[in-house]
């Protein structure tokens, strides 16, 4: 069943700036988050590393700002991919240590992710539009 799941996970890409504080996350969890953990762990090993000075446009990355669309609600939703110390539900900010934000992370509009919760329910999730939470300082004249 994992050989049929993995042929149908879209390709993903994480930055080179993101990865080893990923790994470290998940890895950190695994006592606490088992299957969370190891779903984000899976993420991170199969995803393409991009140079952090290439452009992630459209990727979700963290900080991003993502609206996507639960696939079995027809539930449209946007948040921010933030790490567990900055997440804050009421506020739309996820923490990248949910299954919504470990599904999330390296898709780009467009793409669907099928995967399995904690409970062992099943979600689909479909990104319609990333785009960034911060904006670049003003500039000075």
């Amino acid at each position: 069943m994992l050989d049929n799941l993995q042929t149908r996970l879209p390709a993903i890409a994480i930055s080179s700036r993101d990865i080893d504080r990923l790994r470290h996350l998940a890895e950190a969890a695994m006592e606490k988050y088992p299957a969370t953990a190891e779903f984000l762990a899976r993420e991170i090993d199969r995803a393409e590393i991009i140079p952090a000075d290439r452009s992630a446009r459209n990727i979700v990355t963290m900080q991003s700002e993502v609206t996507f669309i639960d696939d079995i609600s027809g539930q449209k939703r946007t948040v921010i991919l933030v790490y567990p110390e900055d997440a804050d539900v009421d506020a739309g900010k996820i923490s990248i240590l949910t299954p919504i934000g470990a599904a999330l992370i390296g898709l780009s509009a467009g793409q669907s992710i099928e995967f399995q919760t904690p409970s062992g329910g099943w979600r689909s999730l479909t990104v319609i539009a990333v785009g960034s939470s911060w904006s670049a300082p003003p500039t000075r004249k």
